[in-house]
């Protein structure tokens, strides 16, 4: 008797529908499974085995094969090994085939019990796409699975109780969240603890009022990555679809947990400057996402910027620009989300403190040349925002008064992004060149200013494409509709700094 169990399985982090055929035949003794499993999926035999067992089932003495369909598609992971148990039963005869509409997922343990399994989201949300009415899936995930909306989430501790409730012996109550999107109360760290830095700080502002990337530039000590942690307390909160789809990406990489089933804040991620290439951008022989991936919808911290490999930074140049990563393999092609905003920080010279009013600096102009020469210019050429941050003094080190919160940043931020919204776009940085035509629009001052700049500067088509973009955030926190000269003015002085015109 052939059985056919519903599941799913992922590919990237999209889910996709996998039907777990069983079939029970004469012969000697076998269990084969087929339809390209990887080592995780072919050890599932040997869980089912001992969990038909300890659940007080008796496993069948006949040659099994379970067919994992699509079989040309490779499938990867634990999350078959629920419904292998509930073909092998079901083709045995010692329970009734479930209904049509379920679909089961979850690892099992040896004593059938069922465990937690990785990228449980996407796979939700591909079965309520599917149609299909009720989901079976770990205690411990069915918190994220809930958030498929569409589809009855039942969560399963043990295979006898899931058995007792196929037969109606004691049926599982459905899963029922509480708050849709739950709040993380934890505070983040808030900018009024830094001390001075105010030029910094308004670049940050406008940053993270047009979603724009920003490189920082300055002494040791100075305060940039106090000020680049920071960043996510003035963005504004994610929308549900932004949180569905970072959460995706998480689940996945099993980052998720019963406590924490949605991502509710901006991820920041702060890879250290020895991060490979693959694990920024993802990869593996089955392609997994990377810190850019796990960066997306908030914030990628490169602290140390030319410490980083000069391969590593460059592959930062198509994300930077599509918001995609898209890595081939030979097991196939995979699209990572990837939108997120770049904060780079770093030393003007190798000691750190070349232009310092101490003169402390030890470093001849070819070494300096040669640290900031690992920076290339296309990379820079993408980087919105570049702004120094001197060492501070005594005076503003010694300041009692409190500087501006947070909370008060983060207001004009959201007012800023709501008048971006209202022109149909989530955040200036991503204004395509049809937008840019017809928001950008400078006057004859304005022009005149630009064509300067243009010129002295020896500015790219990309340069002069990001100063409008930030031009027009600037406006927006200035509640301007038109960009005027000194918008333009400000969005100039954050595109070069002194300590890069080396490059």
């Amino acid at each position: 008797m052939v059985v056919c169990i519903h599941s799913l399985g992922l590919h990237g982090i999209e889910g996709y529908p996998v039907e777990v055929e069983c079939d029970l035949s004469g012969g000697l003794p076998a269990f084969d499974l087929v339809g390209l499993p990887d080592a995780a999926v072919k050890e599932a035999k040997e869980r089912v085995r001992s969990a038909v067992r300890n659940a007080g089932f008796r496993f069948p003495l006949s040659r099994i094969t379970v067919n994992l369909s699509p079989a040309d598609r490779r499938k990867e992971g634990t999350v078959y090994d629920l419904p292998i148990l509930l073909g092998v039963l079901c083709a045995s005869g010692e329970l009734e085939l479930p209904l049509n509409d379920c679909a089961f997922l979850g690892e099992l343990a040896l004593d059938g019990s069922v465990r937690r399994i990785r990228g449980m989201l996407p796979m939700a949300l591909e079965a309520a796409a599917q149609g299909l009415h009720a989901l079976f899936v770990p205690e411990e995930n069915a918190g994220e699975a809930a958030y498929a909306q569409g589809i009855t989430i039942y969560p399963v501790r043990h295979v006898a109780q899931l058995v007792r409730h196929l037969t109606g012996e004691a049926p599982i109550a459905p899963y029922t969240g509480t708050d849709p999107i739950p709040s993380d109360a934890a505070p983040l760290p808030d900018f009024a603890d830094v001390k001075g830095q105010e030029l910094a700080k308004r670049a940050l502002e406008i940053a993270a009022a047009g979603g724009h990337h920003i490189l920082m530039v300055g002494p040791p000590g100075s305060g940039k990555s106090m000020l680049a942690k920071r960043l996510p307390s003035i963005l504004p909160e994610m929308t549900r679809a932004e949180a569905l789809e970072t959460t995706k990406v998480w689940s996945v990489q099993g980052l998720t947990d019963a406590a924490h089933p949605l991502v509710t804040r901006r991820p920041f991620r702060s890879p250290h400057h020895t991060v490979s290439a693959a694990a920024l951008t993802g990869g593996g022989s089955n392609p997994r996402p990377g810190e850019i991936s796990l960066s997306h919808n908030g914030v990628l911290f490169l602290d140390e910027l030319p410490e980083f490999r000069r391969d590593t930074l460059e592959v930062l140049r198509q994300p930077l620009e599509d918001g995609i990563v898209q890595i081939s393999r030979v097991a196939g092609t995979m699209r990572y989300p990837a939108q997120f905003q770049l904060v780079c920080a770093m030393n003007p010279c190798k000691c750190g403190w070349y232009g310092h009013p101490s003169g402390r600096c030890t470093c001849s102009s070819q070494s300096i040349s040669r640290y900031l020469g690992r920076l290339s210019g296309p990379l820079l050429d993408r980087i919105d925002l570049q702004v120094e941050v001197p060492a501070l003094d005594f005076a503003e080190l010694s300041r009692t008064a409190p500087a501006e919160s947070s909370a008060d940043i983060r207001a004009r931020v959201c007012r800023a992004r709501a008048k971006q919204v209202a022109r149909g776009v989530d955040a200036n940085a991503h204004l395509d060149p049809r937008q840019l035509r017809a928001f950008c629009g400078l006057d004859a001052a304005g022009e005149a200013l630009m064509k300067t700049a243009y010129e002295n500067l020896a500015l790219s088509a990309r340069s002069y494409d990001r100063i409008l973009r930030v031009a027009r955030t600037i406006a927006d926190l200035d509640d301007s509709d038109a960009i005027l000269p000194q918008h333009l003015a400000e969005a100039i002085q954050f595109r070069t700094t002194d300590a890069l015109k080396q490059v």
